[in-house]
């Protein structure tokens, strides 16, 4: 009986090193040295939530003066415009100088079928942490 315990016991204890390494690596592949990055994600977020509950509004907003200025009142409604059902995916960005940017997907349903648009939402730093939208996914 002690035997089964003390292989069970090391079983266990194997298995929990080799899920703390492997949680090691992955988390040091993300290495976010900009300041600005948590913020910027976060108005990357803001920004995807506008689009996904169809707030024109709150995300004209968040558009840097470049993006509002490149983009027509129409057709900034038509992005906003509201659908039953949407979401959308941030993936791990990177930012330099110029700015940060992030890979998105954005998902719709219309007849049932499930529609996907692969792009990439760019912020810039306006100053103090103050980001904006400088290019609309």
């Amino acid at each position: 009986m002690n035997v089964r315990f003390a292989i069970f016991s090391s079983l266990i204890l194997l298995s929990a090193a080799s899920f703390c390494s492997a949680r090691q690596r992955s988390s040091s592949k993300i290495k976010i040295t900009d300041s600005g990055y948590v913020a910027a994600l976060s108005t990357a977020n803001r920004f995807l939530n506008a689009w996904q509950v169809g707030d024109l509004e709150t995300g004209t907003v968040l558009l840097s003066d470049r993006a509002r200025r490149s983009q027509s009142a129409d057709s900034l409604e038509k992005f906003f415009s509201r659908t039953p059902d949407r979401a959308f995916e941030i993936n791990h960005g990177k930012c330099e100088r110029s700015g940060c940017r992030f890979p998105v997907v954005m998902l719709s349903e219309e007849s049932g079928r499930v529609h996907r648009k692969f792009s990439e939402i760019e912020l810039v730093n306006n100053g103090k942490s103050d980001w904006a939208v400088d290019k609309v996914p």
